[in-house]
C-alpha cells in the first residue's frame, strides 16, 4: 500500500503543471551555475597548474554545484510539500484517503517516499552534470558520490520536515511558509558558535560536501528524518482519533 500511495503520489506531482515549470527553473538555474564554475575553473587553471597541491576540478566545480543544488532545494521543497495533505484537505480529497483502510503510517511513508522519488530524479539530474568532468578531466568518483549522497540526505530531511508542516495546518501557504521559515532557522544555526550548531543539517552536509563520509553524521541525517515523519504520523493518528 505505501509504494501505491509513492506511485501515486508521483504521478500527481508530474501531472501538475507548477511542477514542470520549477523543474525548468532549476535546471534552468543549475545548468548556468554549472557553466560560470567551469568558465571560472578554465580561467585560473593556468596558475593552479603551477601550485603544489593546487584543487582539483571535481572540488572547484562539482562541490560548488552540490551547495548550490542544496540551497536551491531548501526554497524549492516546502512548494512541494505544502500540496501533500494541507492541500488535499483544502481541496477536500483529505477526507477519502483519510477515511479509507489505510494507517496514517502508510499515508506519511507514501506520501514521503513519493516525494523523494521526484527529488532523487532531480539529484540524478545534477549527477549527470558532475559526471561531464570526466570527459575533460580526472573527475573525483568518490567526492562526487560523497556530494550526491550529502544533497539526497539533505533533501530527504527538508522534505520530512515540509511533510510535518503540511500535516498540522490546513493551508497550503501556511505549511509552504512555515516549513521555508524553519529549514532557513536551521540553516541560519550552521553560521553560529553555539551548541545549537549541531542542529543543522546543513553542518552535517558541509562534511560530506568535502568527501567526509561519517557515521556521526549519517546518524543525524536518519534520526532527524526519522523524528518528523513520527510527528506527522502521531499528529494524524490523534486527528484521526478525534474525529
Amino acid at each position: 500500500m505505501i509504494l501505491t500511495l509513492a506511485r501515486r503520489e508521483l504521478h500527481s506531482l508530474f501531472a501538475a503543471p507548477s511542477t514542470w515549470w520549477m523543474l525548468a527553473l532549476l535546471q534552468f538555474i543549475l545548468s548556468w551555475f554549472w557553466l560560470a564554475r567551469v568558465d571560472d575553473y578554465l580561467h585560473v587553471q593556468a596558475q593552479l597548474a603551477q601550485m603544489d597541491s593546487a584543487p582539483g576540478a571535481t572540488i572547484s566545480i562539482a562541490a560548488p554545484l552540490a551547495g548550490a543544488l542544496a540551497l536551491l532545494l531548501m526554497m524549492l521543497i516546502p512548494l512541494f510539500t505544502m500540496r501533500l495533505i494541507a492541500e488535499e484537505r483544502r481541496n477536500q480529497t483529505w477526507l477519502l484517503l483519510a477515511s479509507a483502510p489505510i494507517s496514517p503510517a502508510q499515508i506519511v511513508l507514501g506520501k514521503f517516499l513519493g516525494l523523494l522519488a521526484l527529488l532523487s530524479l532531480i539529484i540524478a539530474a545534477g549527477g549527470l552534470l558532475m559526471l561531464t568532468l570526466s570527459l575533460g578531466t580526472s573527475a573525483d568518483p568518490g567526492l562526487i558520490a560523497s556530494n550526491l549522497l550529502g544533497v539526497w540526505l539533505l533533501a530527504a530531511s527538508y522534505a520530512s520536515l515540509g511533510l510535518y508542516c503540511s500535516a498540522i495546518t490546513r493551508q497550503p501557504v501556511v505549511a509552504a511558509f512555515g516549513a521555508l521559515a524553519v529549514s532557513f532557522g536551521l540553516w541560519v544555526l550552521e553560521m553560529g558558535n553555539g551548541v545549537l550548531r549541531v542542529l543543522s543539517p546543513n553542518l552535517h552536509f558541509q562534511n560530506l560536501n568535502v568527501g567526509l563520509v561519517s557515521s556521526a553524521d549519517l546518524c543525524y541525517f536518519a534520526l532527524f528524518i526519522a523524528l518528523l515523519l513520527l510527528l506527522a504520523m502521531r499528529h494524524l493518528r490523534r486527528e484521526q482519533e478525534g474525529r
